[in-house]
């Protein structure tokens, strides 16, 4: 009779085995395409034998727990090489954004300008006394303050930009990061009843590939299942349950980084002093956005200073030396800020040349309308060597800004592709291991129904048994 009733037991134990190996396979085929999800499997072991004289009856088996399968080196790879992807999305897509700026294709660019502005002042040396020529020379050189002021306001827009999703990326940051806390207190609750927290572990696993693309950060899990998450060398974002936000703020101007931009700061606790963390968030979509904002475009906005600054000089200089159609000397062809910095920003045609091209200088002497010397000296300028110590002339020194653009922007781009692929290729090797398969599930839900039916009718075998044993009774 003893025998009966644990052959039922075993058939029950195999019924709730089939269901809830059912049941996950279930929930693995809901999960197929939900982000970061890793395939589940129901753990059988056998149960505990039963002795009886000398013999030891099995008593089938049991659910010992539910398993995901996951390979931890490969999230850590993938974590790892996100966050060089980012780095290197936001690096390519801003420097392809200051490549714009210096498009010379067709008759647009700077180039095109600074050539239209000393061919007029060749033509001003062949026609000193014309006004159209006058008038052409005026034209240009407004045009060319013009487009200065153009690149300029291009580049610092883009400044703007990468502040704006620094402020956006910072604000993405605290969100996954208070999700990841709040996490780290669902794990540590549901493994301390002994279960594994499997589907908070995948989201957590998920959150953190998120936060490592936006930011370079260091973790690690304490033996409590607890993650610890550190932004750059000090900035302590998580710890167990506890989070600490960043925030940004303009701050002025140093070197290396424009007035007004936005930095990066971090407060260990709610009183404490802010600490600027802007330097130690070297990876990620911010390290690029930084990078970028701080290094590549200043040392463009400082090149455009030098050359606006250099031609307006330069032109300056001869002009103001020359006799206009008065007579008179000491005109300014440009007006131009005292130092080299801002020169770009604030470049501009004279008012006096601008309310009458008259006054634009072309003779060597007063009262000589077919002088042409200072006019031959002002067109001059553009061969003279005087950029980088004397060794570049100003088409070379544009034409090398123009080519060093190209080449970080042609090797960002052969960055982000390489390891885009490389991202691409971990993430195939993880859903061979952990992505779910609807073929191999199909097949695991028919094994487990034919297991399901087998138990049941071993359930009503036992119960046909026990009634055959009952009915002897009343014999």
């Amino acid at each position: 009779m003893s025998r009966i009733w644990s052959m039922m037991d075993v058939g029950r134990r195999s019924l709730a085995n089939s269901q809830t190996a059912l049941q996950t396979t279930a929930h693995n085929v809901a999960n197929r395409t939900t982000e970061g999800y890793s395939r589940q499997r129901v753990d059988l072991v056998t149960a505990e034998p039963v002795g009886e004289g000398r013999l030891r009856i099995g008593m089938g088996a049991r659910a010992q727990q539910v398993n995901r399968t996951n390979n931890p080196y490969l999230e850590k790879q993938i974590e790892r090489e996100g966050n060089n992807l980012g780095y290197a999305n936001t690096k390519s897509d801003l420097l392809g954004r200051v490549e714009q700026v210096y498009n010379e294709q067709g008759e647009e660019g700077l180039s095109h300008s600074m050539s239209s502005f000393f061919t007029s002042l060749h033509e001003l040396a062949n026609s000193p006394e014309s006004l159209a020529t006058r008038t052409q020379v005026k034209e240009s050189a407004d045009y060319l303050a013009k487009d200065f002021n153009h690149v300029n306001s291009q580049l610092k827009g883009i400044q703007q930009d990468a502040d704006f999703r620094i402020t956006t990326k910072v604000a993405e940051i605290n969100q996954l990061t208070r999700e990841i806390s709040s996490l780290n207190e669902k794990v540590q609750t549901v493994e301390a009843q002994g279960m594994p927290a499997n589907d908070e572990r995948d989201r957590r696993d998920l959150l953190v590939k998120q936060l490592s693309e936006k930011v370079n950060i260091r973790y690690a899990e304490g033996n409590n299942g607890a993650l610890t998450i550190t932004a750059g060398n000090t900035a302590v974002l998580v710890s167990g349950h506890s989070q600490r936000d960043l925030f940004v703020a303009a701050t002025p101007g140093h070197e290396g980084k424009t007035e007004g931009s936005v930095e990066v700061f971090y407060k260990n606790t709610e009183y404490s002093t802010p600490v600027n963390v802007t330097k130690q968030l070297s990876g990620g979509e911010i390290g690029g956005l930084i990078e970028v904002r701080d290094d590549t475009i200043n040392s463009y906005i400082a090149n455009n200073d030098e050359l606006a600054y250099t031609v307006a000089f330069e032109t300056n200089r001869a002009h103001v030396q020359g006799f206009d159609r008065y007579g008179k000397t000491g005109n300014m062809l440009f007006d131009l800020p005292d130092g080299v910095s801002g020169a770009a920003e604030n470049i501009a045609l004279s008012d006096d040349v601008k309310n009458d091209v008259g006054k634009i200088s072309a003779a060597g002497i007063p009262n000589a309308p077919g002088d042409n010397r200072v006019a031959n000296i002002l067109a001059s300028v553009q061969y003279k060597r005087m950029m980088n110590d004397g060794s570049s002339t100003i088409d070379d020194y544009y034409n090398s800004m123009v080519g060093k653009i190209g080449v970080e922007t042609q090797r960002a781009n052969s960055t982000q592709q390489s390891q885009e692929d490389m991202v691409g290729q971990l993430k195939n090797i993880r859903e061979s291991i952990s992505g779910v398969s609807l073929d191999e599930e199909t097949t695991k839900m028919i094994e487990f129904q034919k297991s399901f039916d087998a138990s049941a009718r071993l359930v009503r075998t036992a119960d046909e048994m026990m009634d055959t044993i009952l009915n002897l009774k009343r014999l």
